[in-house]
């Protein structure tokens, strides 16, 4: 076996013991090399470098019915998943509408930085409530750190190549990498485990939202159908695992009371995604720590020295 195969092995193993961890929640195993803090900034800037991108190609859709819709049903998820995880009020939520009507799929990458395609209406005619499935389930993603865990996949595989790198000469390529990791996290399939845990997470998001869980069972139906005629994206990355429809049944049971509560009295709507960040510029100006779960900077005048 050649010296670099057996190095690359080796280091294979190492990251694997080290960067285990037991997830609070699930009580299951996760490969997590990469730290917290690393993956939301990491992701932030790769999904600012991917709207940037889309947004020069005239593919974020802004402004529309659509797009406020969007920004308001993941609103009201985020409220039931900062009671979820309530760290994850200080993440920068953003959602954007990408649009690409043959495309089937959404994502939410470490840190809150969602989009969903226009597909989903124009293949999928989804309703409200079952897009509210769709980004509960994607939410749940980053809440159970399943984002986190495909970034540390990504980037324990990025190890060996920075020594097949480094045996030819290349140099360093860690600085570009984790970026790398954050976009092909989103492109890699969940493990069945991983989307148990969404889906079981993701419908209560939902269902205390005032979203119908019945919906989810209505969603993977409709979702199943489109990908008999062909390939959809969103089953690439997010493989159904057994008995997917009647556990969303049961869950749905389950729910139904919390379902009819939060829609007979709908939770007091709070902004959290896409909030404006201020630019501090002037010597007169300071930063006021925002309150818990609102995201942008808030400046006010410095106070002046009395005489």
């Amino acid at each position: 076996m050649r010296p670099v195969k057996i190095a690359l092995i080796l280091v294979a193993i190492a990251v694997a013991l080290a960067g285990c961890s037991t997830n609070p929640v699930t009580g299951r195993s996760q490969l997590m090399v990469v730290p917290e803090s690393m993956a939301i900034s990491q992701s932030a800037a790769a999904y600012s470098s991917m709207m940037g991108g889309l947004s020069k190609k005239k593919q974020v859709e802004t402004g529309t019915a659509r797009a406020d819709k969007v920004r308001e049903i993941t609103d009201r998820l985020i409220a039931q998943a900062v009671r979820f995880r309530p760290d994850s009020a200080n993440w920068k939520w953003e959602v954007q509408v990408i649009n690409d009507p043959k495309t089937v799929n959404a994502f939410c990458m470490a840190g809150g930085k969602m989009a969903i395609y226009t597909g989903m209406w124009e293949q999928l005619k989804a309703t409200d409530d079952e897009l509210a499935q769709v980004m509960g389930h994607e939410i749940s993603h980053a809440l159970l750190d399943h984002t986190r865990e495909r970034m540390s996949v990504a980037r324990a595989s990025d190890v060996g190549v920075q020594i097949l790198a480094a045996a030819a000469g290349v140099g360093n390529l860690g600085g570009q990498l984790m970026q790398n990791a954050a976009v092909v996290a989103i492109g890699l399939p969940n493990s069945r485990e991983s989307e148990a845990e969404a889906d079981a997470v993701g419908i209560q998001l939902a269902a205390h939202a005032g979203y119908d869980p019945h919906a989810a069972v209505t969603l993977w139906d409709k979702m199943s159908k489109l990908a008999d005629g062909g390939r959809m994206e969103f089953l690439s990355t997010h493989p159904s695992p057994e008995n997917r429809a009647a556990k969303l049944k049961e869950f749905g049971a389950k729910l139904e009371s919390a379902y009819q509560a939060a829609k007979t009295n709908p939770p007091v709507a709070q902004r959290y995604v896409n909030l404006p960040v201020v630019r501090v510029g002037g010597s007169n100006e300071r930063v006021v720590e925002p309150p818990l779960g609102a995201n942008e900077r808030i400046v006010r005048p410095a106070p002046t020295s009395s005489n």
